[in-house]
C-alpha cells in the first residue's frame, strides 16, 4: 500500500502482557512505516504486575516515537481504553488488545475500508481461538448486546477498530468495564457514524491474562452492561 497522507494514533491496552507486547509494537512500527509518514504508537499499562512496564520502557529506548501511559492503580479495560483514545493526537486512531490475539499487520485492511462516508470499521473475528467456555461467554455476550441495544454491527466484542478521531471527540465514554466496547458503538451510532465490518484473524492467547474472562470481571461486565441499557435505552430515550 502507497503512503497516504492520513495520520494515524494506533494504540494497545496492557495488562500482565510482557511476552506478547514487544512484537505488537514492533510490528506496529513496521507497518506503519510502510503506511505514512505521520503515526503515533501508545502502550496504556493498566497497572500490570508481570514485568510489562520494564519491557515496554526498553522499547521506549529502542523506539523514540513510542508513548507510554502507565496507571497508578488497575482501573479496568474501560478505564485503559479511555486513556487510550485521550492520549492519541491524530486523525485517525486504532486499537487493538495487547495479549497479541489480532494481527496488527491486517491494520491495512482496515484502512483500505475507511472511505470518506465512513467513520468506523469495525473486525468481525473469523474463529474464535479461544477455550470452548470463552467462546460461549462471549458470543452470549455479543449476542445479549447486539440485541439489548440494538447495535448496527455483529461483533462488538471484536476489539480489532479504526475510528474517526473527530467521532471520539463527541463522545463521553465512563464505563470501566469490558461494557465501553457496547457505549463506544452505541453512542457512535447515536452521534451519527457510518459503520463498515470485515473479517479478521483471531489467534489463540498464549500468554498473559485476560481482564474480561474472570469471574469478578464477567459479573462487573454483566452488571455494567445492565447499567449502562438503562441510561441509554431508558434514562436517555425519555429526555428526547
Amino acid at each position: 500500500m502507497a503512503k497516504k497522507k492520513y495520520s494515524i494514533s494506533v494504540f494497545f491496552p496492557c495488562y500482565n502482557d510482557a511476552k506478547s507486547i514487544k512484537k505488537l509494537v514492533e510490528d506496529s512500527f513496521i507497518i506503519l512505516k510502510g503506511l505514512t509518514s505521520n503515526y503515533e504508537v501508545i502502550v496504556i499499562d493498566d497497572y500490570s504486575t508481570d514485568g510489562s512496564r520494564k519491557v515496554l520502557k526498553n522499547l521506549s529506548k529502542k523506539y523514540r516515537g513510542l508513548k507510554l501511559v502507565f496507571h497508578e492503580k488497575n482501573l479496568g479495560y474501560g478505564g485503559a481504553l479511555r486513556s487510550g483514545f485521550n492520549a492519541s493526537s491524530k486523525n485517525l486512531v486504532f486499537y487493538t488488545d495487547g495479549d497479541g490475539q489480532y494481527d496488527v499487520k491486517e491494520l491495512p485492511i482496515l484502512l483500505s475500508l475507511l472511505t470518506k462516508d465512513i467513520d468506523i470499521v469495525n473486525g468481525i473475528k473469523m474463529s474464535r481461538q479461544d477455550p470452548t467456555y470463552r467462546i460461549f461467554v462471549g458470543n452470549l455476550y455479543s449476542f445479549v448486546a447486539r440485541w439489548m441495544f440494538f447495535l448496527p454491527i455483529y461483533d462488538v466484542d471484536c476489539d480489532f477498530r479504526l475510528i474517526r478521531r473527530t467521532l471520539l471527540r463527541k463522545l463521553n465514554l465512563e464505563s470501566n468495564s469490558g461494557s465501553i466496547c457496547v457505549e463506544l458503538v452505541k453512542k457512535s451510532q447515536r452521534a451519527g457514524a457510518k459503520f463498515r465490518q470485515v473479517s479478521v484473524h483471531h489467534q489463540e492467547r498464549r500468554w498473559g491474562e485476560s481482564q474480561f474472562f474472570r469471574v469478578d470481571r464477567i459479573l462487573t461486565t454483566f452488571f455494567e452492561l445492565g447499567k449502562l441499557w438503562i441510561k441509554l435505552m431508558v434514562t436517555d430515550k425519555m429526555r428526547w
